[in-house]
């Protein structure tokens, strides 16, 4: 049964379709990694009852003849932001104990509807806020993977965040795919850490209803994968147009797995200057090297490009989505759902019950983002950072005139240790110095495993396409991961 935990959901519905296994034996055989793989904290709420009833009906609508969604019987792991119908959402925090939502988010009913299997929720940093998966309040996750080398041998090491419980997850083969939201590089980030496949798509592809919110302008949920292929069919199950989501783009969804045709003849790859920065990691530099010989021996043509206002990104950023955090999180009062913690007024309670349920993370942006909002402030900070978060989005719009694709690295190191940088924010801010920009612009961004560090750790290539063109951003990948060819596993196989 071990072996059926490797698969990728394309060669599982094959299998399922071939009648090699069955749904219940799919789903049991995850159920038990997952049990087996507890040490990880992937998971704040595990689901086999529901994931078993879930596999049956997917069986007997096989047995029947019945019509199937693209992912039935597929095992997966949702990320504990997105709001899942009768099942505890934490969001990670403390805040919202004991919330369990009467409606489901409407791209985990997407999948669901598909016919996709829930194993559970899964790990996250406190409303999505961090890029280590530290701040949960359900404790850290453990990355998969160990240093064969180096300062960090023998020590657990973060999984990347927001998403690293989802990302742990596919990477140890508890789930065959998983749900993610980006922020800021929240998909991107845990998987290059993880060495898996990580989509964001472009802002307003999937519907952002029923997830709980950080920053409403740059939240976007995606797939996160084992390979491109099975990030296409997730996101075709996972995207449409959603009248509950005013942000939701009324727009055709395209068949993104047919667009993986292999041939990149003539695609035109930016390499954006700008992301060369001082004291880069060697090992990092020279893997995004390595992509663009690949992406050129494949046939494509590689164009130096320009971003200016890049450099300014990570400091809009952090201003844009605390600011919007702040706004968002006033609705965690005591008063209507989650933890409450009286006081001797409602002031009273609503201090306490904030002081007591919000992580340290969440305060320090809640009072980031209520400062850049306050009267005398708003003008010199936030205004600012959105003016700055248009010029980056006008560099993108000149960039793609001249190119189909970028090529940039995903992250600036590798994974690193379980408290490292903890005392930092602006060390752990710098995490996200790659996926940042893309998210201000609203683009679509795909992380693809490309290599190991020399302390055997994965790292990942990022991929940047034209708002709404998946297709060239996913064939593109498509192409790198198959010159990649990245088999490594945590446990050292191949």
């Amino acid at each position: 049964m071990s072996d059926l935990t490797s698969l990728t959901i394309a060669k599982a519905a094959e299998g399922l379709e071939k009648g090699d296994f069955n749904a219940c034996e799919l789903t049991e055989a995850h159920i038990l990694a997952m049990e087996a793989s507890r040490d990880l904290n992937a998971f704040i709420t595990e689901t086999p009852d529901v994931a078993l009833e879930r596999a049956r009906a997917s069986d007997q609508r096989r047995e029947k003849g019945e019509a199937r969604g693209a992912m039935d019987g597929i095992p997966l792991a949702i990320k504990d932001l997105f709001c899942t119908e009768g099942v505890l959402t934490t969001a990670g925090s403390h805040i919202l104990d004991g919330f369990v939502p009467p409606y489901e988010a409407t791209v985990s009913a997407n999948l669901r509807d598909a016919g996709a299997v829930m194993l559970g929720k899964a790990n996250l940093d406190e409303f999505a806020m961090g890029s280590a998966n530290i701040t949960s309040y359900y404790g850290p996750v453990k990355n998969p993977w160990k240093a064969t080398g180096g300062d960090n041998q023998g020590k657990d090491l973060v999984p990347g965040g927001s998403s690293g419980g989802s990302a742990a997850a596919v990477a140890s083969n508890i789930a065959m795919a998983a749900t993610g939201t980006d922020t800021g590089g929240s998909i991107r980030q845990p998987a290059s850490f993880c060495g898996i496949v990580g989509l964001k798509p472009t802002y307003g592809r999937c519907s952002r209803w029923g997830i709980v919110a950080f920053a409403s302008s740059l939240d976007q949920a995606g797939p996160m994968t084992k390979t491109v292929t099975d990030s296409a069919l997730m996101l075709q199950a996972m995207c449409g147009h959603d009248a509950k989501d005013s942000t939701s783009a009324p727009i055709e969804v395209p068949d993104f797995a047919a667009a993986l045709s292999g041939d990149v003849r003539g695609l035109k790859v930016g390499i954006p200057k700008e992301y060369r920065l001082d004291g880069m990691n060697t090992e990092i530099a020279a893997l995004w090297d390595q992509g663009i010989e690949w992406m050129k021996a494949a046939g494509a043509q590689i164009v130096d490009v320009s971003l200016p206002t890049t450099k300014y990104a990570l400091p809009a950023y952090y201003i844009v989505a605390p600011a919007e955090a702040s706004a968002n999180l006033a609705r965690y009062d005591g008063v209507r759902y989650g933890l409450r913690v009286p006081g001797d007024s409602l002031d009273g309670l609503y201090q306490n019950t904030r002081g007591e349920g919000f992580g340290e993370e969440v305060q320090r942006r809640i009072l980031i983002g209520t400062y850049a909002l306050s009267a005398g402030y708003y003008d010199a900070y936030y205004l600012k950072a959105q003016r700055v978060r248009t010029l980056i989005a006008q560099d993108f719009d000149n960039v793609f005139k001249d190119v189909d694709v970028l090529l940039t690295p995903t992250t600036p190191s590798p994974a690193f240790a379980i408290g490292e940088k903890f005392d930092d924010p602006i060390a752990m801010y710098l995490n996200d110095v790659f996926t940042v920009p893309t998210s201000l612009a609203g683009l679509p961004g795909i992380s693809v495993p490309a290599g190991l560090s020399k302390d055997g750790l994965p790292l990942g290539l990022q991929l940047v396409g034209r708002a709404f063109d998946e297709e060239t951003l996913l064939r593109a990948a498509g192409v790198l991961e198959t010159q990649a060819n990245f088999t490594a596993t945590p446990s050292g196989g191949a």
